[in-house]
């Protein structure tokens, strides 16, 4: 995490692309709490697993007066399949110019079999109703997260 992302900071303000067309903007859930969960790329294993654990929480969130927001360079067309395919209830949001992942510091340089290369970090940032950055999940291990998650925003008055 970059030292411009610590819990208590206030979170970067954002306006991207959505599936399913418009925009969504971090303005559009002030006096709310908001769970922002960025994943690698759509449709592979960990992130197909980790929207569809969060999506089948989407009412346990709700009645925690909680919205989530799952976040990816992948384009908005890349993004109607994947909600469609899995059936997915959480919105999806689509960062190509990479801005809001570099200000939330999760676009990092990884490596893969010897090979350098950028990309987003499995990271979950829980946003408090005032806009501030309630929680921070690096380096999220998908099985049982939404559920740690959902617990956190619980919580968080």
């Amino acid at each position: 995490m970059p030292a411009s992302l610590q819990e208590g900071a206030k979170a970067p303000a954002f306006t991207l692309p959505r599936d399913g067309g418009g925009k969504v903007a971090l303005a559009d859930f002030r006096g709310r709490k908001l769970v922002l969960y960025f994943y690698p790329k759509a449709d592979t294993p960990g992130c197909t697993r980790e929207a569809m654990d969060f999506s089948g929480l989407t009412m346990a969130f709700k009645k925690a007066g909680t919205d989530i927001l799952g976040v990816s360079a992948d384009p908005v067309k890349k993004l109607d399949a994947f909600r469609d395919k899995h059936d997915l209830a959480v919105p999806l949001a689509s960062d190509e110019t990479k801005a809001m992942l570099q200000a939330y510091g999760v676009w990092v340089e990884k490596s893969m079999y010897g090979r350098k290369y950028m990309g987003v970090a499995r990271t979950t940032v829980l946003i408090g109703p005032d806009g501030t950055v309630a929680r921070i999940w690096p380096k999220v291990s998908v099985p049982g997260h939404a559920e740690e998650v959902l617990e956190a925003a619980k919580a968080l008055k």
